[in-house]
This record gives structure tokens, C-alpha cells and sequence, in this order.
């Protein structure tokens, strides 16, 4: 039985640019929106301003766009900046609200995800500890430390820019190897104190290092701007901790979401975003209901049928 819940989801799939037989059928399969990878130099506002027509003439909406801006590449530069400007002008050409950004990456840490123990400095948000004191350890410290204060610096820029197109900045981590725990993450981006500036949270990143409400309750209410839609299977015996899943066949306790969700206060887009083969042969159909069941605090895989 569905739950009554106070906030609002909406389900979207990810697109490039803009195809009017695609957007047929997600709308037709019941999607709420879509978010597009086509932000480049080759994206005209032109084709983006068209691109709005066709989904608000189907009733979806491009909620957000990808966009990467890695403040801490050696690339970094007024080319990247331009790059970032247009792909923000694209974005509000499309009516989007917000645009995912990857702000860096360094290379993962030399400690397992299960024996990690980040220790950070509130005030700077430099990297103490990560529970290991090797020379590699210490590599991994110093790299994410200069990651960290290259977004410092270069950030508020990017915001001045994002407010002036009206497109919210939100930062991805986890897979770049930058702000590793729950506490780490929440603290860096409050610290900016930016209306323009919050989280892309990937409800299935992030399991290997702490069950997924735990990540929610750490940003709370008002810095998650948008949520992709994953799921990973936990198995401290692999390699890697574990491997992604289709969504309802991992360790993330979907019901209990719902509820964090609810509880944050969060509402708006959810996008589902691959990582495995097997929820390639889900019809659109099918996963619209999951997205269903999932909004309604229902079992996620009631009544999808797999190939």
C-alpha cells in the first residue's frame, strides 16, 4: 500500500541531445523529465532553446544537465572557464535548474573502503587522517588537499557565473576519490554557504562507505539539489567491497530512503543512471514503475516482469 508522503519526486532519464522520437516515448512510458549530456561548444542555444520545445510540448521538462570542471587539472584555465560559461548558458536555454559538476579527481586512497577513517579539519576542510600513515597514505592526503583548496579558490567564480544564468552548481563526489565520508562531504559544501552551490547525490555511489541514509542525514535539508538513481551490492569479501546492481537487487533499504527523503525534506527529480548491463533489458515502462514504487515507499521491484 502506498505511503502518503508530504514531498514530491519526480522520475527523469538520462538523454544527449535532444530527439523527438526519444522524448515520444518517455513520455509515454511515464517520465517526468530528463537531464541531457549535451552542454558542449558543439550545442548551440539555439538547438537547446528547440530542444525546450520538444520535451515541454511532451510534458517533460530538462531538469539539469552534466557538466565537468575540474578545478584541479592542470588544464584549468579561462579555456575551461569558457567552456563551463556556454555549457551553463546551454543549460539555461534548456530551462534546466541545475547542472552536475565533477570539481576534481585524484587517484583513489591506499586504504580499503571498509578500514577508511577520515579525519578533516572543520575550519579549513584539509584532509588530517585516513586512518593509515604509509607514504602512500600521505600522497593521497597532500593530493586531496590541494583538490580541496583549488575549488576554494576557484569556485566562487563559477558561482558568479552560475547565478547570473540562473543554473545551481552541484558537486558529485565519491568516484573522483574526494570527500569520503558522510560528515566530509556535508562540511565542504556548506562551507561555501551559496544558495547556488549543492549536491548531486548518487543514491548508489556512495554505499561502500556508508549505507546511503547515513549520507542523506549528513547534508540534510536544502543541500541536495538533485539525486541519480543506483543501486550497489555491499559484499566486504570483493575486491572493490561489492559492484553495482540493477536498482532493487542491492544493499540499499529503498523504503527506508523514501522515508530519509521525506524526512529532509527533499523534493524533486530523481534520474536513473546505469552502472551494470542487466537494467539495459527493463522496458521504459518498467522502469517508470520502479521509479513508482520507489516514490510510493512501495517494494521497488513489485510488478516488473525481467526479461
Amino acid at each position: 500500500m502506498a505511503k502518503k508522503y508530504k514531498t514530491e519526486l519526480h522520475s527523469a532519464w538520462i538523454v544527449g541531445k535532444i530527439n523527438a522520437d526519444e522524448i515520444e516515448k518517455l513520455a509515454e512510458a511515464g517520465f517526468e523529465g530528463v537531464e541531457s549530456t549535451a552542454t558542449g561548444l558543439d550545442t548551440t542555444l539555439e538547438e537547446a532553446r528547440e530542444a525546450r520545445k520538444i520535451c515541454e510540448a511532451n510534458g517533460l521538462k530538462i531538469h539539469s544537465v552534466m557538466r565537468s570542471l575540474s578545478f584541479n587539472s592542470p588544464d584549468f584555465g579561462e579555456a575551461a572557464l569558457k567552456a563551463h560559461r556556454h555549457g551553463l548558458q546551454i543549460a539555461a536555454a534548456y530551462g534546466a535548474a541545475t547542472a552536475l559538476c565533477v570539481p576534481g579527481r585524484v587517484d583513489a586512497p591506499p586504504v580499503s573502503p571498509k578500514d577508511l577513517q577520515i579525519e578533516f579539519d572543520p575550519e579549513t576542510l584539509e584532509l588530517k587522517s585516513i586512518g593509515a600513515d604509509s607514504d602512500a597514505a600521505q600522497a593521497y592526503i597532500k593530493a586531496q588537499n590541494e583538490a580541496t583548496r583549488a575549488v576554494q579558490k576557484h569556485m566562487p567564480e563559477v558561482l558568479k557565473v552560475a547565478a547570473y544564468e540562473g543554473i545551481r552548481i552541484c558537486l558529485e563526489n565519491v568516484w573522483n576519490n574526494l570527500w569520503l565520508s558522510p560528515e566530509f562531504y556535508a562540511a565542504f559544501i556548506h562551507s561555501f554557504d551559496s544558495p547556488w552551490l549543492g549536491s548531486y547525490f548518487d543514491l548508489g555511489n556512495h554505499v561502500k562507505y556508508s549505507r546511503t541514509e547515513n549520507w542523506l542525514r549528513a547534508l540534510g535539508k536544502g543541500t541536495i539539489f538533485k539525486l541519480h538513481l543506483k543501486d550497489f551490492l555491499y559484499q566486504p569479501d570483493e575486491g572493490a567491497l561489492g559492484r553495482f546492481v540493477p536498482v532493487g537487487k542491492g544493499t540499499n533499504d529503498w523504503k527506508l530512503i523514501r522515508d530519509v527523503l521525506e524526512e529532509i525534506e527533499y523534493n524533486g527529480f530523481v534520474t536513473i543512471e546505469f552502472e551494470e548491463g542487466e537494467s539495459r533489458q527493463l522496458s521504459l515502462a518498467a522502469h517508470a514503475r520502479k521509479f513508482r514504487n520507489f516514490f510510493n515507499g512501495e517494494d521497488i521491484l513489485a510488478g516488473i516482469e525481467e526479461n
